[in-house]
Order: C-alpha cells, then sequence, then structure tokens
C-alpha cells in the first residue's frame, strides 16, 4: 500500500529512509492513519471531502511544499468544480508569508467567492501555519458564526495542525535524501485587526514566562463530558486516565484522529530502540514550543528534558531568554538550531543542518527521530494554542 509521506518525499519502498522509518512502525502507520481519518474518513459527516482538500491545498500551498501541493490539488480537483482550485490557488496567493511570529497580522479571505464556511476555514488555517500564539476564543466563535459546529472545529483544526507536522517530515526525509529542497525568499504579511465576535473566555491566570512546572488548560471548544464519552472515544484515549482530562475528551470528538494522533506521538517519543536519545527528543520539543509560543508544551517537555538527562542550565535558557539564547552545549546548539529550520514556515531545514547534527554524533536514526520529533510539536502546540490557553495553578501562582 502506498505510504503518503514516502510519496511526498518520492521515497520508493526500498529506499533506506523508507525502510529506516519501518523502525518506528507505530509511527510510520499511524501517520498514514491520521491521512485517513482527516482526509478520508469513511463518514466525513458536515465537514465534507471537498473541504478537507481545499484546506490541504491550501495549507500545503502556503508552506511551499510543491509536490503535497499537487498532490492535494488533485485530491480536490476530484472533488470540486474546477472554479474553486482556482479560488483557492488566489487564496494561497493572498495568504503566503512567513513565520511563525506573534502580535497580529491576520489573513482574511473572500467569503463571496469561497463562501462563508471554506473562508472562514482558511482564515483559521492561516492563523495555525502562521502565528497561532494570536488565536483566542473570537476564533473560535468566527468559526461557529460561519456554521462550524464543535466536532467540525475539532476536525478542522486536527487537520490543520497534522498537516504542518506532515509536510515537515516530508522536507526533512528529501534533505535526508541528500535533496536541498529551495526556500522562497519572504516577506511577512502585515495583515488586518478581524471583527470577529468577542466572546468571554474561560477564567484563567495566564503564565507571566516560560516555566517546567506544570501548568493547567482550559479548552475554549466544549470537550466531551466524561459521563457520554463513548467506547470508541475512551479507546481513542490509548490511556484510561485521559477521559479526566479536558484537552483529550476535547481531541475525541474525532476519536479516529486522535487515536492516530497519540499512537504517533508516543511512538516518536518513547521508543527507545535506537536512535535519538530521549533527552535530546525533548530538547527538539522544547525548542519547537518555545518557537510557536506554546507555554503549556513547553512546561512539560522543558521538565522532561532535564529529568532525562538534558542540560539543566540550556534548557533554563531556552525558557528565560527564548531560542535565540547562547546555550554552553554545542550538541544543544546544533539540535536547537535545527529545530528551528523546521519550524519555519516556509522550512528552512537543510543539508547544512544534516551535516552539523552529523558533526554532533547523529545517525541516520537519530536524524529521523530529531525531525520527527521536532516536527510533531508543530502538530502539538498548534491544538493547544487555537483550542484552548494555559493556566497556572493556584499552587504557582505569586501570591
Amino acid at each position: 500500500m502506498t505510504n503518503v509521506i514516502n510519496l511526498l518525499a518520492a521515497l520508493g519502498p526500498d529506499h533506506p529512509l523508507a525502510r529506516l522509518r519501518e523502525h518506528r512502525p507505530d509511527a510510520l502507520h499511524n501517520a498514514e492513519h491520521s491521512f485517513e481519518a482527516l482526509l478520508e474518513p469513511v463518514n466525513p459527516g458536515t465537514f465534507t471531502y471537498g473541504e478537507r482538500y481545499a484546506v490541504a491545498t491550501y495549507v500545503a500551498g502556503v508552506h511551499g511544499a510543491v509536490n503535497a501541493h499537487t498532490f492535494y490539488a488533485e485530491l480536490l480537483l476530484d472533488d470540486a468544480p474546477t472554479t474553486l482550485r482556482d479560488h483557492i490557488t488566489a487564496a494561497i496567493a493572498h495568504g503566503t508569508s512567513r513565520g511563525p511570529y506573534s502580535g497580529g497580522g491576520f489573513v482574511l479571505h473572500d467569503a463571496d467567492l469561497l463562501g462563508a464556511r471554506l473562508a472562514a476555514a482558511l482564515d483559521i488555517a492561516h492563523l495555525m501555519v502562521f502565528h497561532p500564539r494570536d488565536a483566542s476564543p473570537a476564533a473560535m466563535a468566527h468559526l461557529r458564526e460561519a456554521g462550524w459546529s464543535e466536532d467540525d472545529i475539532v476536525s478542522l483544526t486536527q487537520l490543520v495542525a497534522f498537516l504542518t507536522f506532515q509536510l515537515r517530515v516530508v522536507h526533512g526525509l528529501q534533505v535526508l535524501a541528500g535533496r536541498d529542497v529551495p526556500v522562497e525568499e519572504r516577506t511577512r504579511l502585515t495583515g488586518v485587526t478581524p471583527a470577529w465576535p468577542q466572546v468571554a473566555g474561560p477564567e484563567v491566570t495566564a503564565p507571566e514566562r516560560f516555566v517546567r512546572h506544570p501548568l493547567g488548560w482550559v479548552p475554549w471548544v466544549e470537550p466531551v463530558p466524561q459521563s457520554e464519552l463513548t467506547e470508541e472515544q475512551r479507546d481513542a484515549l490509548i490511556r484510561p486516565e485521559r477521559a479526566a482530562m479536558p484537552y483529550f475528551r476535547l481531541l475525541a470528538r474525532d476519536p479516529a484522529a486522535l487515536r492516530a494522533r497519540t499512537l504517533t506521538d508516543l511512538d516518536i517519543f518513547y521508543n527507545t530502540e535506537g536512535g535519538l536519545s530521549r533527552a535530546d527528543r525533548e530538547l527538539a520539543a522544547t525548542v519547537t514550543s518555545r518557537f510557536n509560543g506554546c507555554e503549556y508544551c513547553v512546561s512539560v517537555h522543558a521538565a522532561r528534558a532535564v529529568d532525562e538527562g538534558g542540560d539543566e542550565g540550556d534548557v533554563d535558557k531556552l525558557l528565560a531568554e527564548g531560542v535565540g539564547a547562547d546555550l554552553a552545549v554545542e550538541r544543544s546548539r546544533v539540535l536547537r538550531d535545527a529545530a528551528l529550520a523546521l519550524t519555519a514556515t516556509p522550512v528552512r531545514y537543510g543539508t547544512g543542518n544534516v551535516e552539523k547534527l552529523r558533526g554532533v554524533g547523529l545517525d541516520d536514526a537519530a536524524l529521523l527521530d530529531h525531525v520527527y520529533a521536532s516536527a510533531f510539536f508543530n502538530w502539538a502546540n498548534r491544538l493547544m494554542l487555537v483550542l484552548g490557553e494555559a493556566d497556572v495553578p493556584v499552587r504557582y501562582r505569586q501570591k
């Protein structure tokens, strides 16, 4: 069976990298299951195939991912009129920017051409790709006002977030295969201030800085009540204790996508058969999360990086000073720089990063793990940032 990531990276079944991916079998198969759950579900419901392919074509286009854009545009043509493809092409030209950034710069799309529902989806897709830290309850209200249900909002945001992972893995594989993928020079769009419905979000105490103690997380979209979880939704949680956690009960609105995402995550970070050390995987997760601005993910993975033997001083510098901090350990600096290059949109990871990673001891398996870990947190950060917000537990609040 064709594997979409290998297909987009132009890796045949006997290519060494395709074989290397088999060493992380759950990540390999569940990235594919994520594609199936989000792009080709058995029952798409009110989030139609045409909308899914249109969003995917747009996200690949604004990333500048040529192979993926062609692939998704062909799927779109199979399911929608040619005029919609032309409108998506125009939307990509309108929305192409660079990131991540924060502090405004929203790009809005033409509801007269696309329809209010799809235009709103692309508004949020642009936000998620380039500046997810600027998300708010108003963004979710914008989707609801355009006709998106709570279930569809979860599937839409999962789709966009998954694509930011998929496209980075594809890019990383192409580079590891010896192809230095061209990166176009871009300017950041100034954007506009949207007149979205202003709604009151939940009461939280937002963190004032990046920390490595536990944080809470409060959703902007209603989770499934614990007592109403179906057997399929409970199974998708993988770990039963997650039924008590709002984040996972929220993602359980699309159980197939949640299950595939969770199994991908666990294999990337907990499969320790060869490859990159746990500490280095957690450092990549921390760097990516710090760059994207996700306080919650930083709090979890900075702590894990230290617990797994990472350099505490370097981790704390990243939290306090940002991703440009002068790290003391050369290996940390090289891992950091490569994670940043993979997290940038458009992706800037290239053969120069690979040469430096090899210089600090990474073999092929470790290189692939670094790509996976960095790419995965582009997925995780975006869900955390657009579906809710971090909350400081009472015991950590300053009196």
